[in-house]
Parts: C-alpha cells; sequence; structure tokens
C-alpha cells in the first residue's frame, strides 16, 4: 500500500491514527511534531505518499510542516487535521498545497476513507464552514 507520515503530538491520537493505518496495509512512521516529522521526511528524502499532520502542534505547527513539504517534496499528498475552528480557517489559504483539512473528532472509518481518497486523487469535498458545524 503506500508510506505515509503521520505528524500528531497527542500520544494517543498519533497512536490511533498510526495503527488504523496500518490495519488498513500501509506502512507508516509517526513524528510526535512537525520538526520532527520533516526531518524524517528529509532522512527519507521525502520517500512518502502521503503527510498526515495535526495543525496545532509544538515546534513546527501543521502549516508550517506543509509549507516545508510542499516546497521541499511536492508530490507528496497532504492532509491536515484539527479539532479547532480557527486552525482549520488557517488551512484554507492552503487551498493548492494540500488535500484537505479532517475534522477531529473524527472516527477510524472516517480517517480511512479520508486517507483513501486522498490517496487515489479523489476530489474532497468542500463542506462549507457554517455547514460543517452542524
Amino acid at each position: 500500500m503506500a508510506r505515509i507520515l503521520v505528524a500528531e503530538d497527542d500520544d494517543n491520537v498519533r497512536a490511533f491514527v498510526t495503527r488504523a493505518l496500518e490495519m488498513s496495509g500501509h506502512e507508516v512512521i509517526d513524528a510526535s511534531d512537525g520538526g520532527l516529522a520533516l526531518e524524517i521526511a528529509n532522512e527519507h528524502n521525502g520517500n512518502f505518499d502521503l503527510l498526515v499532520s495535526d495543525i496545532k502542534m509544538p515546534v513546527m505547527d501543521g502549516i508550517g510542516l506543509a509549507l516545508a513539504i510542499g516546497a521541499q517534496y511536492p508530490a507528496m499528498t497532504i492532509l491536515l487535521m484539527t479539532g479547532f475552528a480557527d486552525q482549520r480557517e488557517r488551512a484554507h489559504g492552503l487551498d493548492a498545497l494540500i488535500y484537505d483539512v479532517l475534522g477531529k473528532p473524527f472516527s477510524l472509518a472516517q480517517l480511512i476513507e479520508k486517507v483513501d481518497d486522498a490517496l487515489a486523487g479523489k476530489p474532497a469535498e468542500i463542506i462549507p464552514l457554517a455547514r460543517s458545524a452542524l
């Protein structure tokens, strides 16, 4: 399947996402912040199909990580996650760079579906922020 880099500072969320993706057959390497994720991406010469990153993290946030990955490894697909509406709005300025933003909390099925869609290059469903809060 795919090689996926996961960047998430919350240990429980990182473990959930990593396990879910591994159970779906993907090879996953995870990092506890954006700075470490960028180091890992560089160590592997950007040899990842997908980056799944939280937006709000210490050291380097997901926006900074997405900008760095997008500049250095433009072929890598980027999926961001956040539980904060203001952070989701920050990501909308990156529409040309990221695949989509997955809102937290999310279910196992939602995660897998979004990752599969991102890897397949399926167009993201655009949900207006006003409707996403419902």
